[in-house]
């Protein structure tokens, strides 16, 4: 039996699908959120758990490279990491998500420790940065095409915080502002060379099989965001409100 595939337009519509159907996006705790129905404490509590996120796309990115036998795919990954990161002193992702930490009265450097990241969201994080580094490099690859539903989520970010919460402003959005742009860059290379090289049904299952992983660590964050803090069932070990505030 051979291992037919369908062309790449099939096979693209078929990846497009699984974000249509499985990107947090249709999440009830973003809803909540973009809506300003969200208290502060949900929102901190938010704050501190995705920065747990944010804080190892770098690392997932290094992850991958370190893989990567081709410099010309390491030289154009590596952007990610300095979109991220920044410079020695200035920019990156990272920085901005803690502006917008200070924002909301947290300390950033709380928030940084990550000492009150909740046990469910440090596991499907590490589970996403593990699969990175071990799975195959189309899998690897495929796994951060929920990028090319990204700038839809951001831009309905951008208009609900500013429209609803005081503490919304040009400094507080710039993380999502900047990604507006960073992201389409990003996943117009990658779905191109994931496309390109998935050209079996065996490796095109597999990276939808990874776009589907990579949906499921989204929503798992938000489940445990929404039963911790908006059902209050705070977890051993996570924040509690009026913890790592500004002083």
């Amino acid at each position: 039996m051979t291992d037919q595939s369908p062309n790449p337009q099939a096979f693209e519509a078929r990846l497009r699908q699984i974000g249509a159907e499985r990107y947090h996006d249709r999440h009830p705790f973003h809803h909540r959120l973009h809506g300003g129905q969200c208290t502060m404490d949900e929102v901190q509590a938010w704050v501190i758990n995705r920065w747990y996120y944010q804080s190892r796309i770098p690392m997932k990115d290094a992850a991958f490279m370190s893989r990567c036998s081709d410099p010309q795919l390491r030289r154009i990954w590596r952007s990610r990491i300095e979109d991220h990161d920044g410079g020695e002193a200035e920019g990156g992702g990272i920085r901005r998500w803690l502006k917008l930490a200070e924002g909301v009265g947290l300390d950033p450097d709380y928030v940084a420790s990550g000492r009150g990241v909740m046990p469910a969201t440090r596991f499907a994080v590490d589970a996403y940065v593990r699969f990175v580094r071990d799975e195959p490099l189309i899998a690897a690859m495929a796994s951060s095409l929920t990028e090319l539903f990204a700038p839809a989520i951001h831009g309905q970010r951008i208009e609900g915080l500013l429209a609803h919460y005081p503490f919304a402003n040009p400094e507080t959005t710039a993380y999502f502002r900047h990604r507006l742009t960073e992201a389409p860059k990003d996943v117009a290379f990658t779905l191109r060379w994931v496309l390109d090289h998935a050209t079996s049904r065996t490796d095109q299952d597999a990276a939808a099989a990874a776009l589907t992983f990579k949906t499921e660590v989204l929503w798992a964050q938000l489940d445990a965001l929404w039963h911790g803090y908006v059902e209050g069932n705070i977890p051993p070990g996570a924040w509690r409100p009026g913890e790592g505030q500004l002083r």
